[in-house]
């Protein structure tokens, strides 16, 4: 494996080294790990001990991520090493997130190579994912402007757990994200999560500001999917953003958690709920529910999604081909490099 010091932390007495990365605020001895198990105090340095270390590496639609509004039909090439600062006992890819999988090294500059090499395929750039990327903050760090500097879209697909600090620089370099908002209450954080509410709504607003943002929210029955839950979610996302789009998703036992699978009438709900508020709702992993995007104005359909098969009958050049309205909330013309 390949270390790279942490640029985030500060020097406490005995030794001690505090990572600043994440709002866990780890404080290790020699030899201790943070509760990611990435970041470890070894020799006298914080090091991200994952540095380039890739577990998976595939060319995935971006309708995966799942992205709706950002390059719709695109491809996009996906990637994810491993560890996490959370400990959600659903996690649909814990082999990743919480064990030792394994990797291949794979430098910055090997991976611009890569990206040109799938550019001819239709990939519009690099997704960090399946695992918490923020795990990979170094290295992402060190990637992303070359990956810019040849024309490719940066994406981020994260549970939002990290610091205002390491998150206003990696903005510079990111054009993309999809936030896992886990569910709308601190004690569903605190309990399912070991994570706090409002360190992921400081990410949210963060990122709002500054580049494309769409929000997850998988469902699971019993858990955070009470109405008024719901409808708080959806009504705070809306004041920070009247165009956010919000994907449900339907949960399904794994891990640690053997719940039943949520149902689609929950999913159907939520949905309804959120478009009190929202104009772009979405339910991510429903088997044959629609997912089309409409103009706000006349209703054509402008993208038409059916699995991960994208056609765009309605939109043209950035206006609705049938009343003309311009939808500036749809990123459709992917630059090429």
């Amino acid at each position: 494996m390949t270390d790279k010091p942490v640029r985030y932390y500060s020097l406490e007495d005995n030794g001690y080294k505090r990572c600043l990365v994440c709002p866990h605020h780890c404080r290790l001895k020699e030899g201790q790990r943070g509760i990611c198990r990435v970041r470890m105090n070894q020799e006298g340095q914080l090091l991200a001990t994952n540095y380039g270390e890739f577990s998976a590496l595939a060319l995935d639609p971006i309708e995966k991520k799942p992205l709706y509004h950002f390059y719709p039909g695109s491809l996009i090439l996906s990637a994810g090493s491993f560890g996490c600062n959370l400990s959600c006992p659903f996690c649909q890819n814990y082999h990743i997130a919480h064990q030792m999988p394994a990797t291949r090294y794979i430098s910055p500059d090997e991976l611009v190579e890569i990206n040109l090499a799938c550019w001819a395929q239709g990939s519009i750039g690099m997704a960090f994912t399946y695992n918490e990327p923020v795990m990979w903050l170094e290295y992402i760090m060190d990637a992303a402007p070359l990956l810019q500097e040849q024309g490719f879209k940066v994406v981020m697909v994260s549970n939002g757990y990290i610091e205002t600090r390491p998150l206003q620089d990696l903005l510079g370099w990111v054009d993309a994200f999809n936030i896992d908002l886990k569910g709308f209450s601190e004690r569903y954080y605190q309990r399912m999560c070991m994570g706090k509410l409002a360190a992921v709504q400081e990410t949210l607003t963060t990122i709002a500001a500054r580049a494309h943002l769409e929000v997850t929210n998988l469902l699971i029955p019993g858990e955070n999917d009470r109405e008024d839950e719901i409808r708080d979610m959806c009504c705070w996302l809306a004041k920070l953003d009247p165009e956010m789009v919000l994907h449900f998703s339907a949960y399904h036992p794994a891990y640690k958690m053997n719940l039943p699978p949520t149902s689609g009438e929950t999913l159907r709900r939520a949905a309804d709920i959120a478009h009190e508020y929202l104009k772009h709702v979405y339910l991510g992993n429903l088997p044959g529910e629609g997912n089309d995007s409409l103009c706000p104005d006349c209703g054509q359909v402008l993208i038409s999604r059916t699995g991960y098969k994208v056609e765009k009958p309605g939109l043209e050049q950035g206006r609705c081909k049938n009343c003309g309205k311009d939808i500036p909330f749809l990123i459709e013309f992917a630059a090429r490099p």
